[in-house]
């Protein structure tokens, strides 16, 4: 695969590609007689942007049916599309992984209604009696503008955790921007203070989902009510007002696709962000006061646009003092967690479900 991206990088990107990098004018080296290797070039322009090309091969450090799977990303028809359109397309994308999700981590579903906000129960087939009493809410993806998780993200959590997930849908943007969103989740999280304990509830989410579990664990706060016992970060974005450096090299699935340099930062999630200043502690976490918040594992990939933001957040939580754990995936883009058809999916999934097991049901201290 051949790339070129035009970025302002940061020594974290570097390292990401230093393994592929050579100086420009020196050709990758070759055995003799072997026909020369694609050259990898770097140019800098004096404010420090610079301009690329690299040769990334197959990466032989995942499994095989990984390397199928980042090579179907190549072949994707990618066209701009219309926010009806967009909605239409993860609609039938979220019919499609909610079968594959049940059929894989089977699950009872019933719909109902908590503090107004529509959800569903999820419930595993059986649960342990330690877990009776344990309960997670699941904020799901979409960009905040659709519905691209729901199902797919609380099925496997409840089916490997063996406790019940509530999966929340919030009011979506532009229709209703922040923080409607986060409101939906209080009054849920509150609504269920009112049968469990927080040292028995957990929050987490993918992509916007996890941008909300943030955004949700600091308005908490803010409202001094007691805090959940866990909160899973599955990439997301916790800082508005500017671009973390991993969003100038990579789409949403790796390489493949367009990429819209997202500087000067302006511009990016307005129909959630609307007129709220984004620097806001709820909008963007990373400007919160984030000393006790709840321990948190944050989970993302070596090719996912918001790599740099979930390690960023990681390290302000590390600062604050609080139980954060970042996990990288080699190779991984954006939530491939949603796809259950390699090994690091299911090793994926395994180690959030175990992250839930072991923090919800502790005594408070």
């Amino acid at each position: 695969m051949n790339l070129t991206r035009t970025a302002s990088l940061s020594l974290l990107a570097l390292a990401l590609s230093a393994s592929a990098t050579h100086a420009q004018g020196s050709p990758a080296s070759s055995s003799p007689g072997s026909t020369a290797a694609p050259q990898d070039t770097f140019a800098s322009d004096p404010d420090g942007t610079v301009h690329i090309t690299r040769t990334i091969p197959p990466p032989p450090t995942v499994s095989p049916e990984a390397q199928k799977w980042l090579d179907s990303l190549n072949h994707i028809d990618r066209k701009p599309q219309t926010l009806a359109e967009r909605r239409a397309g993860t609609d039938a994308w979220r019919a499609r992984g909610s079968a594959d999700a049940r059929r894989v981590f089977p699950v009872n579903i019933a719909q109902q209604t908590l503090a107004g906000v529509p959800v569903d129960i999820i419930t595993p087939l059986e649960t342990p009696a330690a877990h009776k009493d344990l309960i997670l809410i699941n904020l799901h993806g979409g960009g905040f503008n659709s519905d691209s998780g729901s199902v797919i993200e609380g099925a496997p959590i409840a089916n490997l955790a063996k406790i019940e997930v509530v999966g929340v849908y919030y009011r979506l943007a532009p229709e209703n921007p922040f923080p409607a969103a986060v409101d939906d989740v209080v009054a849920v999280y509150k609504e269920l203070l009112k049968t469990h304990k927080s040292q028995n509830i957990g929050i987490f989410g993918t992509s916007a989902g996890a941008t909300l579990s943030a955004e949700v664990s600091v308005k908490l706060k803010q409202l001094k009510l007691p805090l959940p016992a866990a909160i899973g970060f599955f990439t997301g974005l916790a800082d508005y007002s500017r671009p973390g450096d991993s969003r100038q090299l990579f789409t949403l699935d790796g390489f493949p696709g367009p990429l819209e340099p997202t500087y000067p930062a302006t511009g990016t999630d307005d129909g959630y962000v609307s007129k709220t200043d984004r620097k806001d502690p709820v909008l963007s976490p990373l400007f919160a006061d984030l000393h006790g918040m709840p321990p948190t594992l944050l989970v993302t990939g070596t090719r996912d646009a918001l790599l740099s933001s979930t390690a960023i957040y990681d390290l302000a939580l590390i600062h604050a003092g609080v139980d954060a754990q970042l996990v990288v995936f080699e190779a991984m883009p954006h939530a491939f967690w949603y796809h259950f058809d390699f090994p690091e999916s299911h090793e994926c999934l395994e180690l959030m479900a175990k992250f839930f097991t072991g923090h919800l049901g502790r005594p408070t201290q």
